[in-house]
């Protein structure tokens, strides 16, 4: 059966990428041939790095770095590469041609509950085949990305921002407005904002923090807001709070973000990110959606 050909793939390529070491959503769009730009995800900024360059390889019209790159993603386990890259072979884009190769990974892919690359498995293909990438670890000879301490590119929030349920998106869309008001990078606002409510405007937490921005009634008070419920005045406040936060800790995002969810008085006592399950699950998520460690000096409105 499919399901147990597909088990057996992607143990095929667990095993091929713990031999290499040794050594999102989908992406969208109408037809097989688009580049949208990959997901606003949560997984290591190292491999999102790698697909975004890969992406911007192929609008730039450079399949080869493209196929190189989401190579290097795919062999680290990344769905996303995965599917990117069985698309290239199935174009025979930056490399040759080979279905057989196209349809091995998009059916690991698949399994891995990429609906993309669920609509192009082709289910009764050949026996798999892996591509020498994955299989060697030698990937074509191109200089490929490095962490270069960048924020996400914005094409990818843009993205993000689209495909949000419309009430969502109005909120994210203020908070861009709004953040180069108070001199924050929107991007970083946003991944703040997707972390503490994932813009509803209407949540509230067990410790009595409301709103966009999770503001407690102490925060609340400190920087003028009276509604919090209500989600300009909320993000106006939350933004007020991030600012002050990233003057204090002089750029610093991880510890801006480790203050806000925690305190910069537990920031202070620590002497760093706080040794919080909480604290350091919060500031993991806030650096994979930004992936800059330093904010700018100044943000123009």
């Amino acid at each position: 059966m499919i399901i147990s050909r597909l088990a057996g793939l992607h143990r095929l390529i667990l095993a091929a990428t713990l031999a290499c070491t040794a050594v999102g959503v989908q992406a969208a769009g109408r037809d097989v041939e688009g580049v949208e730009a990959p997901e606003w995800s949560d997984e290591p900024p190292a491999l999102a790095r790698l697909l975004e360059t890969g992406h911007r390889a192929e609008v730039a019209r450079q399949p080869g770095v493209a196929a190189a790159h989401f190579c290097a993603a795919a062999r680290d386990g990344s769905v996303e590469g995965q599917y990117r890259l069985g698309r290239l072979y199935l174009l025979g884009r930056g490399v040759a041609r080979d279905g057989q190769v196209a349809n091995t990974l998009l059916s690991i892919a698949a399994q891995r509950g990429h609906e993309k690359a669920q609509s192009l498995v082709e289910p009764l293909a050949a026996a798999e085949k892996l591509p020498d990438c994955l299989v060697s670890g030698k990937a074509p000879e191109v200089m490929l990305a490095i962490d270069n301490g960048e924020a996400v590119p914005h094409e990818v929030v843009e993205r993000f921002i689209r495909a949000l349920p419309a009430d969502k998106r109005r909120h994210a869309q203020m908070v861009q407005k709004l953040a180069p008001r108070f001199s924050v990078d929107p991007r970083l606002a946003l991944a703040i904002v997707r972390t503490e409510s994932n813009f509803d405007a209407a949540a509230r937490s067990p410790k009595n923090a409301l709103g966009l921005m999770q503001l407690i009634p102490d925060t609340a008070e400190r920087f003028g807001v009276r509604d919090a419920l209500d989600p300009e005045q909320n993000v106006r406040g939350g933004l007020a709070y991030l600012r002050w936060l990233l003057q204090h800790f002089k750029g610093d995002v991880a510890l801006a973000a480790a203050a806000y969810n925690a305190g910069e008085g537990n920031v202070a006592r620590y002497r760093g990110v706080p040794p919080f399950a909480e604290t350091q699950e919060y500031v993991r998520r806030v650096m994979a959606f930004y992936r800059a460690p330093r904010h700018p000096e100044t943000m123009r409105g």
